[in-house]
């Protein structure tokens, strides 16, 4: 194997640290947002910073991207 430096640590030991630590930080979010004390201080503080806050009914958003994703799909097969 070439020696590339990086002292017998390759690329994909390294993209799963990555991986491996992004899950972990995504699985902590998850576990501190499930407190409905810490949720609703969190939601209080982005109502305050954003002027529509968070949507209620995200079912909306996704009825306008599932057909544009659909027909992307239909496209991309052709």
């Amino acid at each position: 194997m070439a020696d590339n430096g990086s002292s017998g640590s390759n690329g994909s030991s390294d993209m799963l640290y990555i991986f491996g630590g992004l899950a972990l930080l995504v699985a902590g979010a998850g576990l501190i947002m499930a407190h409905p004390a810490i949720r609703q201080t969190v939601k209080a503080n982005v109502d305050r910073l954003l002027p529509g806050g968070i949507p209620q009914n995200l079912s909306g958003s996704l009825s306008t991207v599932v057909p544009d994703f659909q027909r992307y799909m239909k496209i991309r097969n052709m």
